[in-house]
């Protein structure tokens, strides 16, 4: 199985992430993309995340009707902070991992809990993001496959920003994700 896992606070999960996977499972000819919201992401220690059960269902929703997307739940049930480094190592070895990040996330993997862990059980497949430069990237974990994606500039921040000012977020999330955020009253000033 040649999988791509394409991870995050998925708060919430929205049009770049889906853009990610699709150029993956296209350019790398992926099985199969795994999205995997994380369930207690210390990454975001301090600041203020929506539940776990909020932003898995906004996932599994943001995944829907595309046979080779699927939500998986198993960083959401976990006790405790998640890690990547776990979590890589909960797939089958003979599942082949690529793991999907945005330019940010994977300059970044140097300071996340063991990465020589995860740059051991995965190939990486990254999407350009603004402000990050490819040598940055390359500096930080070595060689990478750069997707071609169109230069994306949004955010759950920017998301969740934008609702709370009464902006619309249509067309920046899925509309199953909007229904929900909206049914849900979530990034709402109170």
């Amino acid at each position: 199985m040649l999988r791509g896992i394409l991870g995050g606070t998925f708060d919430p999960p929205h049009l770049a992430h889906l853009v990610a996977g699709e150029a993956a499972y296209r350019e790398l000819g992926l099985d199969v993309v795994t999205f995997l919201p994380a369930g207690r992401p210390w990454q975001k220690a301090g600041l203020e995340v929506s539940t776990a059960a909020h932003r898995w269902a906004m996932t599994s929703r943001a995944v829907e009707g595309v046979g080779y997307f699927e939500a998986d739940d198993r960083e959401v049930g976990r006790d405790g902070w998640t890690y990547t480094a776990d979590t890589v190592g909960t797939f089958p070895e003979a599942d082949d991992l690529v793991l999907i990040l945005g330019a940010d996330a994977a300059a970044g993997l140097p300071s996340w809990q063991r990465p020589g862990v995860v740059l051991r059980r995965a190939r990486l497949a990254v999407m350009a993001r603004p402000g990050v430069e490819r040598a940055t990237v390359e500096a930080a974990v070595g060689e990478v496959h750069w997707l071609d994606t169109p230069l994306l500039d949004i955010s759950g921040t920017l998301l969740r920003a934008r609702h709370r000012a009464g902006l619309s977020i249509r067309f920046l999330v899925p509309g199953a994700v909007l229904d929900y955020i909206e049914s849900a009253g979530l990034y709402t000033n109170g």
